[in-house]
């Protein structure tokens, strides 16, 4: 499954242009950023309340392939700077 195909079975809106022709390799849910360091693979989508830039950080270190809702529009930003795909179940944005 690539991320795009994610996004189209589960409705969710893409709010940074990343690379949604990514393979998708599983999953990670988690709110503390030292967890999903220590527990999150490349290819992985990861699923966050968390709503800060390091969120992106994290996740180009980690070579995921996207994350879902990163409400702030700094993470948005920095989403599109470093071409990482973002995506939530809401089709508006803070």
């Amino acid at each position: 499954m690539i991320v795009q195909d994610l996004v189209a079975k589960l409705g969710l809106q893409v709010h940074s242009p990343g690379n949604v022709e990514r393979e998708v390799t599983g999953g990670y849910a988690s709110d503390l950023l030292s967890c999903v360091m220590a527990g999150a693979k490349a290819g992985n989508v990861w699923v966050t309340l968390q709503a800060h830039p390091n969120v992106v950080a994290v996740a180009s270190l980690l070579d995921l392939a996207a994350a879902a809702r990163l409400p702030a529009s700094s993470c948005t930003l920095r989403a599109c700077r470093t071409h990482f795909a973002v995506a939530s179940p809401w089709s508006w944005w803070w």
